[in-house]
């Protein structure tokens, strides 16, 4: 009995000590490391704490971590080659981010700078400085494929826009003039991928180009010897007439003499003065809108997508456009922007040549406030 007493008491008091010992904490199980070289080393100390969050934009965040560390150098380039100095450089249609894309710059490649542009205003992280070059061989260029001639490839109206891509509304990257031969990449939705005409340029960030330093002047270099007969003068070269729809002033009287004709005043520039309507040549057929909410009351619109091309009006009364519904007509004139809509192109209309008088058949022709189309 006595025997059996102390080894309930034992037993007792071992259970005792064995909670006593569960009551004490245990240490903190550390995270396991799934890639070291992904994560990187996972320090004790913070391991308790909870995990970060990932980052659901990385590319965004990229963007702007690279935008916040640009530091742009002050660059002066001048019109001569340059060289191209990072492994991939955008060409663009416009100095600014916001240009197309027409073209890319390898490491090395030589171009040559028209000028520099600085922008007043640019967006945090975007370039200051431009430069305007000639266009690399690679640059998409576009023209309007009715105003090339299909037989001879050549440009038919005095003067054509070179754009940066397929229609109006991309960047205007040069001109050429009437007769100029276009070679044809390829054709598409009435507009004609050509070969970059040696007029043509575009856009690059400054910082990306570097120039050689002009060569010093030696002082010891010995005379250049004199010519003995004056080098032939170089037969000038008649620049283009700009287009004008007004006429000329008069010419001055030949047989004034120097002392009566007064040296030229200088003339202030205003710098803030809109630009000037251009003049534009569209082919289309002519409807009648008879709508209150469009700055006139015919418009030219392209039957294939029915969109709008230009609104037409007339100066003279003598220019009845009521005459030409219906009709496909090739029509040139003044384009500019609406008073009241200033996003809305209206061509005042200088000379009307009809293609087909009978375009939209009357049976089926209905005017845009008819259908409920509004412009």
């Amino acid at each position: 009995m006595k025997k059996h007493y102390w080894l309930t008491l034992g037993l007792m008091i071992a259970t005792v000590a064995a909670a006593q010992d569960n009551t004490n904490s245990l240490p903190a199980i550390p995270a396991p490391v799934t890639s070291p070289m992904a994560e990187g080393a996972v320090a004790p100390a913070a391991v308790a704490a909870p995990a970060a969050a990932p980052v659901k934009h990385k590319k965004r965040a990229a963007a702007h971590a690279k935008a916040a560390a640009l530091k742009e150098p002050t660059v002066a380039l001048v019109p001569g080659p340059a060289e191209v100095t990072v492994s991939n450089l955008i060409v663009r249609g416009q100095a600014g981010l916001q240009g197309e894309v027409v073209a890319h710059l390898f490491m090395g490649d030589a171009v040559t700078v028209v000028s520099q542009i600085n922008l007043d205003k640019h967006a945090a992280g975007e370039p200051a400085q431009w430069a305007k070059i000639a266009s690399p061989t690679n640059a998409h260029i576009w023209v309007s494929a009715k105003f090339i001639d299909a037989t001879g490839k050549t440009v038919l109206p005095k003067k054509l826009n070179l754009r940066a891509g397929p229609g109006e509304n991309y960047s205007v990257l040069g001109v050429i003039e009437r007769g100029t031969p276009v070679s044809e990449i390829t054709t598409k939705n009435g507009w004609m991928e050509i070969e970059p005409p040696a007029n043509t340029y575009a856009f690059v960030a400054a910082i990306y180009l570097k120039q050689e330093a002009a060569a010093p002047v030696e002082t010891n270099a010995a005379p250049a010897p004199a010519e003995t007969e004056p080098a032939p003068m170089p037969t000038p070269v008649p620049e283009a007439q700009p287009i004008v729809t007004e006429p000329a002033p008069a010419a001055a009287a030949t047989n004034a003499t120097p002392a009566e004709i007064p040296a030229p005043e200088p003339v202030a520039v205003d710098t803030n003065v809109p630009p000037q309507p251009r003049i534009a040549t569209h082919e289309g057929v002519v409807r009648h809108v008879g709508s209150l909410i469009t700055p006139t009351e015919y418009e030219l619109y392209d039957p294939t997508t029915d969109k709008n091309v230009d609104f037409l009006y007339a100066t003279t009364t003598n220019l009845d456009l009521s005459r030409y519904v219906g009709m496909r007509i090739i029509v040139t004139g003044e384009e500019g922007l609406a008073e009241r809509w200033t996003d809305i192109p209206v061509l005042t209309v200088q000379r009307i040549l009809v293609i087909d008088t009978n375009a939209v058949p009357q049976a089926i022709y209905r005017s845009p406030r008819a259908s409920g189309q509004r412009h």
